[in-house]
């Protein structure tokens, strides 16, 4: 029996839908697992029943994180946030949190793991962080458009290395104050933190770019979920 990945839906605003980018359920699927899309909901009984369901949780890409939930008010330059994701993820990760059940966070999803953690975000990248790494690229998102150092001696670096790896990226938001209770585990070359995880949990762990975009040519981005995919199978 294959382990179940809950993938957190993604949310079309003009066209009031659910819907899912294919690559994150064809990485999780060709690393063993079963993917299933979660319902957006904000009910915490049936988020209860999805958080039994689940073997682990992705949190996918998407809408802007809302800067209520780290003290700030949103600036002209922060996108579109979606409440009801906000308040699901939340709900879902603070379960996983403290049943130490496996999530692994991309792009939206290591920023909200770390203002869930007590950390802060750039609400606007080119703004608030102006560099010439480029954070943005443009399609296709399958190859690499800048560095990052994995730091020894992390979770991470035991996943794909230490030192020097180069990624995609397609982001404008990032963490920019790190949350008291995460390490951070890769930085750019602008010095962003680009991964994070939680000490002392089995796999609570998130990165910045974007392995689902780049896992069939990428065999890093491969292991990176594959890792994430044995922490659901119980594996250390």
């Amino acid at each position: 029996m294959k382990k179940i990945v809950g993938l957190i839906p993604l949310y079309d605003d003009e066209k009031d839908s659910y819907w899912m980018l294919p690559g994150y359920m064809k990485v999780l699927e060709a690393c063993g697992a079963l993917p299933v899309m979660l319902p957006l909901t904000i009910d915490t009984d049936e988020l209860d029943d999805c958080f039994r369901l689940c073997d682990g949780i992705l949190m996918t890409g998407g809408h802007d994180v809302d800067p209520k939930l780290y003290g700030e008010h949103a600036k002209a330059t922060c996108g579109t946030a979606c409440s009801s994701r906000d308040q699901m993820e939340t709900y879902l990760f603070k379960k996983a949190l403290e049943e130490d059940k496996p999530v692994f966070g991309i792009c939206r999803g290591v920023q909200l793991m770390n203002v869930l953690l007590g950390g802060t975000l750039y609400q606007d990248l080119p703004t608030e962080h102006p560099s010439e790494t480029e954070h943005h690229m443009t399609p296709p998102y399958d190859k690499p458009i800048h560095k990052v150092d994995v730091v020894s001696g992390t979770k991470l670096s035991d996943i794909i290395g230490a030192g020097e790896h180069a990624v995609n990226s397609y982001h404008h938001q990032a963490i920019k104050e790190l949350a008291p209770g995460a390490e951070a585990m890769a930085y750019s070359e602008d010095g962003l933190v680009e991964a994070i995880s939680v000490p002392g949990k089995s796999f609570l762990v998130g990165v910045q770019w974007h392995p689902e975009f780049a896992f069939e040519s990428d065999p890093e981005c491969k292991k990176l979920v594959q890792a994430f995919v044995d922490a659901c199978n119980g594996k250390k």
